[in-house]
């Protein structure tokens, strides 16, 4: 049911798994806020194998576990993945989740691959950049790609560094960008 209601979500916790969305200070926030998704359950790993640290910066005290994912829940309590909080770019204090520009690029007809990225910036603290592979045949220009993405998105999430390329993405195994492999 929470699929053909909401098929943007991931829906609702089972029974016995407690969701909070929680700001940068750890706090709860409101219902359709973003911040770190973080559960607590008997589900829940008691730990990293041999990695105290590891453990101490993921599983606090109180035994919610931070799943360094970005989301938030709405009125029945389903939850909206937005990012991963080490993909997170901030650009000058506002918040670019990559994924919603990646979705947008790939929607271009002359782009078959999208990643796209913080870099350092000494005034805004990161810019966003992009890393397209074009489609065989495609030759499409980066100022075509930032009219396109202008017009779907804030500006402020429109990439300011391009970088076209012929090689694929480097995946893992399931499929997922390798994006520490990635560079602008």
């Amino acid at each position: 049911m929470d699929l053909a209601e909401r098929p943007d979500t991931l829906g609702r916790p089972i029974i016995g798994v407690q969701v909070e969305i929680r700001d940068a200070a750890g706090a709860p926030v409101a219902v359709g806020v973003e911040g770190e998704i973080c559960v607590r359950s008997a589900y829940n790993m008691i730990g990293y194998w041999n990695d105290p640290d590891a453990t101490a910066r993921t599983i606090r005290a109180d035994r919610w576990l931070h799943t360094g994912d970005i989301g938030s829940l709405d009125e029945q309590g389903r939850i909206a993945l937005s990012s991963r909080r080490t993909d997170l770019v901030i650009r000058g204090g506002e918040n670019v989740y990559p994924a919603e520009i990646e979705g947008v690029l790939i929607e271009h007809p002359a782009v078959a691959e999208a990643m796209v990225l913080g870099i350092p910036h000494d005034d805004l603290g990161q810019e966003v950049a992009a890393v397209v592979v074009p489609r065989d045949g495609a030759d499409p220009t980066e100022e075509e790609l930032r009219a396109y993405v202008a017009e779907r998105l804030a500006y402020f999430k429109v990439p300011s560094h391009w970088r076209f390329t012929r090689t694929p993405l480097p995946r893992n195994a399931t499929g997922k960008v390798k994006r520490a492999e990635v560079s602008a």
